[in-house]
């Protein structure tokens, strides 16, 4: 870009006039600071973020109604000579870092599986004065008293003591316990009108839900976690009602019995076990359903214990090869893998191999759901099963009884532990080798082809076949003719009855292999 002599004087003049300015204002702007004028400042940066939700209001209104409970048992005096014999260190290594690690941490145990609680050993202490032995939490579920905790925090205590939010310590008695779904009710006499919080529907709850946990950990006193509802209808091999609540909410030992709550304040289950291989947490902890606490409480607060119906069954699920081997749709159901003798549903007319597929008109999906749906009818108590038996349906009314205190329900009286005789036939499409048993019932398996189905679906040396799709079995020929009626009569598998420790369990083979 060319520029004209004259306009470059011109352009040069303005330039050095814009400089002057410049430095008169610079001058100006140091009088400014002389005088003690205030200068002209940025503004602080400032991120106009959007608005995530606040637990503060849920946990204001909550609060007083979740306590820390402490739990005393009488100890039984122990000899203290001033060896490390009395205290059970007699097997330790010779390290005396080993030992002086045991002598200072000794008394923090694990209470009740993955919940430790912590427990005190006192030495000298001959008065039998009850001592500390755990710590968990609970709630208040009403005004004049009664709280919710776990069975396994109080399980083993004589005296129990309630620590309110504001931290008054009051007496509380037990009124009663549930070992199977691990909870416990207790009451609080005197202390005036308490703030007690309700249980929610907790089928309304989703997937991805908020929800706040308030409790007891390690003894700190009230703690509060926030997280998700991570999954529903857990089982984690607890007892025989497992269908926990699974959540990211931070809990640890000493939550026991704690609430967690949704965002109206109302319970949806209560913290019972983590999933830790450290023993802390690692953001997958399990509540028990507000369903089920709601319902076991009212019992425990009404008869101090609960009283379950009792079919009398063993079962098992219905796999997809089980269901085609009994020409069932779908996996749904319970299979009855033995009847005991005395139970109800064998008076009834229930027999090993019917498949439980509804209870007074509603479907079972699965063992799991028979046991809650059975143990939730009170004893006594009327029900139509319908169960698919030779290939339809047939529904027979059973009056339950009572589940008895034993968590074993049912069992095989027949004992098939014989020794086989020296002579064994071979089911090589099978890939068994099988003798009969001494008393003429069945087959006993003696040994199994590593790379067959029958090893692939868990059958074992020492296995007694005794039926095949409900007919009875004590020869190969009657496992030949079995296999073969199968196959003409369309199905793709058989069912096969397997007898192992006094238990009954049903195995589905393919039919092609046989």
């Amino acid at each position: 870009m060319n520029i004209a002599p004259n306009s470059y004087s011109r352009t040069r003049k303005r330039l050095m006039a814009a400089v002057a300015s410049l430095a008169v204002v610079g001058t100006a702007g140091a009088a400014m600071l002389a005088t003690g004028t205030a200068p002209v400042l940025a503004d602080a940066v400032r991120v106009e973020a959007p608005q995530v939700p606040s637990f503060a209001d849920v946990v204001e209104h909550v609060s007083p109604a979740v306590v820390s409970v402490k739990v005393k048992a009488k100890v039984q005096p122990t000899a203290d000579d001033g060896s490390d014999d009395q205290d059970g260190f007699d097997n330790l290594p010779d390290n005396p870092q080993l030992r002086r690690f045991f002598k200072e941490f000794r008394g923090f145990g694990d209470q009740g599986g993955q919940f430790g609680m912590r427990r005190f050993n006192h030495r000298n202490h001959g008065n039998g004065e009850p001592r500390p032995v755990a710590q968990g939490s609970g709630f208040f579920i009403s005004e004049d008293g009664y709280l919710v905790t776990n069975n396994h925090v109080v399980s083993e205590g004589s005296d129990f003591t309630v620590v309110t939010n504001d931290g008054k310590e009051l007496d509380a008695k037990l009124i009663g316990t549930d070992p199977r779904t691990d909870l416990a009710v207790l009451k609080v006499d005197g202390g005036g009108k308490f703030t007690y919080v309700d249980f929610a529907d907790d089928s309304k709850i989703r997937i991805g839900d908020w929800v706040v946990a308030v409790g007891n950990p390690f003894g700190l006193g009230g703690t509060v976690t926030a997280g998700i509802v991570s999954a529903r209808g857990r089982d984690i091999g607890a007892g025989p009602y497992d269908d926990f609540i699974q959540i990211d909410a931070s809990v640890n030992r000493g939550n026991s019995g704690g609430p967690t709550f949704n965002l109206n304040g109302q319970v949806i289950g209560i913290n019972t076990a983590i999933f830790s291989p450290s023993g802390g947490s690692v953001g997958i902890a399990f509540d028990i359903p507000a369903s089920t606490a709601k319902q076991v409480v009212e019992d425990l607060m009404k008869n101090g214990s609960v009283q379950r119906g009792w079919l009398g069954v063993e079962i098992q699920p219905v796999t997809s090869d089980i269901a085609e081997s009994l020409g069932l749709k779908s996996e749904k159901g319970a299979l009855v893998s033995s009847a005991q003798d005395a139970g109800p549903g064998k008076k009834a007319g229930i027999t090993a191999g019917d498949v439980i597929t509804q209870v007074d008109g509603k479907d079972v999906a699965s063992p799991k759901e028979l046991a809650r749906v059975i143990g939730a009818y009170a004893p006594g108590k009327s029900v139509d099963v319908t169960v698919w038996r030779n290939g339809r349906n047939e529904t027979v009314k059973v009056d339950l009884g009572t589940l008895p205190s034993s968590d074993k329900q049912a069992s095989n009286e027949d004992s098939n532990k014989q020794a086989a005789p020296a002579k064994a036939d071979t089911l090589a499409d099978l890939g068994l080798t099988v003798t009969k048993s001494e008393n003429g019932k069945g087959l006993v398996v003696t040994d199994v082809d590593p790379d067959s189905d029958a090893a692939d679906r868990g059958i074992q040396p020492g296995d007694v076949i005794t039926s095949i799709n409900s007919n009875e079995v004590n020869t190969t020929d009657d496992v030949s003719k079995a296999m073969t009626d199968a196959a003409k009569s369309g199905r793709k598998a058989v069912l096969m009855q397997i007898t192992r420790d006094d238990a009954n369990r049903f195995v589905a083979l393919p039919v092609g292999k046989g």
